[in-house]
């Protein structure tokens, strides 16, 4: 193919950039990482580089599901939440066989992380006072291949009623607390 200036491009360079029109990136250094390999059929130009896979990523959804303003995401794997926090960052993982609300009078595991210092305290109450007192934890995990920022905890909630529940976390530094729809 000739351009109006003369310039050729060749059938391989236009391939590489279909491809990395399609999500395909080339890596820093622009060359297949180490360990890579050339998808059977890709002619690769000499001195030139391969673009690697794309590695697809679902982007999380957020629903209405929850409530005072905590939004639920749903990705690829279990519901989370983003908690509003000071002096910290607080994410919630809900273990659900389903998206919520969370269900009433079932046991509830949710995986906490939460920046700051100090142990990790948790409560979770109605508007009009009731508590649900954690079934077990919160026990520190020493980790996971969840990847959000903090450290790790694990609880097991069973909320009495339903509602509007809010579940307030507390560090030596750092509070938060996020919202949860209970059907």
């Amino acid at each position: 193919m000739l351009l109006s200036n003369g310039l050729r491009i060749l059938g391989p360079v236009m391939v590489m950039a279909l491809a990395a029109g399609c999500g395909a990136a080339v890596p820093a250094g622009g060359s297949v990482p180490t360990g890579g390999s050339v998808p059977t059929g890709t002619s690769v130009p000499t001195g030139g580089s391969v673009p690697a896979p794309a590695t697809p990523t679902a982007a999380p959804v957020v629903t209405a599901a929850g409530c005072n303003g905590t939004q639920v995401l749903l990705g690829s794997g279990f519901p989370e939440v983003k908690g509003e926090a000071r002096d910290a960052e607080l994410w919630g993982l809900l273990f659900l066989r389903a998206p919520p609300p969370l269900p009433r009078g079932e046991e509830v595991k949710i995986v906490w992380r939460m920046t700051g210092e100090g142990p990790l305290r948790v409560r979770a109450t109605l508007a009009d006072g009731t508590a649900a007192k954690p079934a077990w934890g919160p026990e520190e995990h020493g980790g996971s291949s969840w990847r959000r920022p903090g450290q790790e905890w694990g609880t097991g909630f069973v909320f009495p009623k339903r509602g509007c529940w809010k579940v307030e976390l507390t560090r030596t530094r750092g509070s938060g607390h996020v919202w949860l729809s209970v059907k």
